[in-house]
């Protein structure tokens, strides 16, 4: 499978990387190991996870996809030597409180003590790309479209953040780092005091992007090209909606949705963000068959 280097990292991946934020949720231990072991035999080297998994996000479930990823680990010696290993320290916890007793903030120590939890569950030494998975700062992500000034509070810097992943890199526990959910402010702030300051340069940013979300368009692709910065395209097939499983025939779910046991089905606070709304419901049934209409499959489309 064609490798790609991320941004000026030595890091080579293979061009489709696993996520895995439904192991532990809709995917059971045993399927997910069955899941990652079909992975790496089809050449797969790079897999996706993060603390606050698996999604929707609950108490109950808090870490629970990279401990299943650890057992697996665990389960096949040699296997973590082949992966190129990602995961995410969850930003300010708003709305979550069992993360960090909700703080609003993502302080030096918060960092630090997320990364020691992830390398726990995780069952290895190291991380490879160690990510902020969404800003500490306010701005519009998982979904929102509009800046609110008014909204920011005072938190911690992305000076003070780079520092803390930099402490983690110096100590051998992260090799490279990214961000995700992030605007052009936000990459080019990052690269720009990193080198100001000698600090290590982000690799990637994982935003959302698919025929349904392209406001990477609006100027983050632009600053990631310039900056030399990856962009690692998360929810490409929309959670499902570009697959046409939702407008092709079969029982209805929630929602007058199709598959009812799809993540858009079952989990009312996903079918609200980003790809549930009616308008990318009806893109989404529109580019599904132009595609049939041409003779392909939604996904290969």
């Amino acid at each position: 499978m064609k490798k790609i280097q991320l941004g000026q990292s030595d890091l080579q991946v293979t061009a489709v990387c696993l996520g895995t934020m439904t192991f532990g949720e809709q995917v059971d231990e045993a399927h997910a190991h069955a899941i990652l072991d079909r992975a790496l035999e089809r050449g797969v080297n790079f897999m996706d996870t993060a603390e606050m998994y698996s999604v929707p996000a609950r108490a109950e479930t808090y870490g629970a996809t990279e401990t299943i990823l650890g057992h697996w680990f665990m389960k096949n010696p040699g296997a973590r030597q082949k992966i190129v290993l990602a995961t995410k320290v969850a930003g300010p916890a708003r709305g979550m409180g069992w993360i960090r007793n909700g703080s609003p903030d993502l302080t030096r120590a918060d960092i630090i003590d997320a990364c020691h939890g992830s390398l726990h569950r995780l069952h290895t030494d190291v991380i490879d790309l160690y990510q902020i998975h969404w800003p500490v700062r306010h701005v519009p992500a998982f979904g929102g479209v509009y800046f609110d000034p008014e909204k920011d509070l005072p938190v911690s810097s992305i000076h003070e953040q780079l520092e803390a992943l930099a402490t983690l890199v110096k100590q051998g526990k992260v090799r490279n780092i990214g961000l995700s959910n992030e605007t052009p402010f936000g990459v080019h702030e990052f690269v720009r005091l990193a080198e100001q300051h000698g600090l290590p340069r982000v690799a990637t940013v994982q935003n959302p992007y698919c025929l349904v979300n392209r406001t990477l368009e609006n100027g983050l692709d632009e600053t990631m090209h310039r900056l030399g910065v990856s962009l690692l395209a998360y929810s490409p097939l929309a959670f499902g909606l570009l697959t046409g499983k939702y407008d092709a025939s079969g029982t209805t779910g929630q929602n007058g949705l199709k598959a009812p046991q799809g993540r858009m089905s079952m989990f009312e606070s996903m079918r609200k963000q980003r790809w549930g709304r009616p308008e990318s419901l009806e893109a989404a049934r529109r580019y599904n068959a132009l595609a049939r209409a041409n003779g392909m499959s939604p996904t290969q489309m």
